[in-house]
């Protein structure tokens, strides 16, 4: 439980209706699942983010930075904590020639669809990614032979002593689906993007036609997190789960998923215990029957 004297220092930096007190987490993810948080406060921008940063790492107050919680499982326990949610509040998108700022808030939809209206292309592939920028370069997110790295010039982080970073290209240390933030405790603030001018049309037309191949190979009418696990070098994730005989295996509200076995999907009661029950048995039964080990993509956090 959050004392009222750290409640009350919080509030001199940020709004009172930005501060949410045991917020059930299963509203903050795509998954759709999780237990009360003990405190969720909604970041507005990079100095609001440094004081409050700088202040829990003061009191030595566990925390943990979420975005849109798109790649995210949360214990049915909840987080004992406070989560900074950098989303909504934190989204400006700026675009001046083929270069593009992005705060780490905005989703990767929103800045794609910025390019396409300036037409600027080399972001069509996230248009259908639901994560948001901050969140996608640390993981690298890509989809259709696109990924971040591609297209990310700098990136602006806080470090662990609160202060501003501007990392490039190089720095951020890209493979797939990681980066050094992943072995760093940085705080992405800011995405910078460097783009190559284009046909809005073309645009447009590569955007609706990834949108047509995702509606038909992806279970988008149930909450998920997208890809369970990474693609295993010389395999892909989702034929070994279906080859293991895994295709609408099912615990509780949790199921693999029977359109895209490399989705396991909450089918609408799912418990993170479900989840992660799933997201176990599939580890066990492919290493089982293949030898090839899974790795998740998804984030876990809580008490599992």
């Amino acid at each position: 439980m959050l004392s009222s004297a750290i409640l009350e220092t919080l509030r001199i930096y940020v709004p009172e209706d930005a501060i949410h007190l045991q917020e059930p987490m299963a509203a903050h993810t795509t998954f759709r699942v999780g237990g009360p948080a003990d405190c969720l406060i909604e970041m507005e921008n990079a100095d609001q983010l440094q004081k409050v940063q700088r202040y829990l790492y003061q009191i030595e107050y566990p925390f943990t930075v979420v975005g849109n919680g798109s790649n995210l499982l949360v214990s049915d326990k909840g987080y004992q904590g406070i989560v900074l949610q950098i989303g909504s509040r934190m989204n400006h998108i700026s675009v001046e020639g083929n270069v593009i700022v992005a705060q780490a808030g905005a989703t990767m939809a929103q800045v794609a669809a910025a390019a396409w209206k300036h037409s600027l292309t080399g972001l069509e592939f996230a248009s259908g990614i639901p994560g948001t920028v901050g969140g996608g370069v640390v993981m690298n997110a890509g989809a259709y032979g696109g990924e971040l790295a591609q297209v990310v010039t700098h990136v602006q982080v806080l470090n662990r002593d609160s202060e501003f970073w501007n990392l490039d290209n190089d720095t951020m240390e890209f493979g797939y689906r990681k980066s050094t933030i992943r072995r760093q405790p940085f705080i992405v603030t800011e995405v910078t993007f460097e783009l190559t001018p284009g046909d809005p049309q073309a645009i447009r037309g590569k955007m609706e036609e990834l949108a047509v191949k995702r509606r038909e190979k992806q279970p988008l009418e149930f909450p998920s997190a997208g890809s369970t696990f990474k693609r295993p070098e010389g395999y892909f994730a989702g034929e070994l789960i279906m080859n293991a005989g895994m295709r609408g295996f099912q615990v509780g509200g949790a199921r693999v998923s029977d359109k895209h076995c490399g989705f396991v999907v909450n089918m609408g009661n799912a418990t993170a215990a479900d989840i992660i029950d799933v997201i176990w048995e599939i580890e066990e039964r492919v290493k089982e029957r293949f030898g090839v080990k899974l790795e998740p993509e998804v984030v876990f956090l809580g008490e599992f």
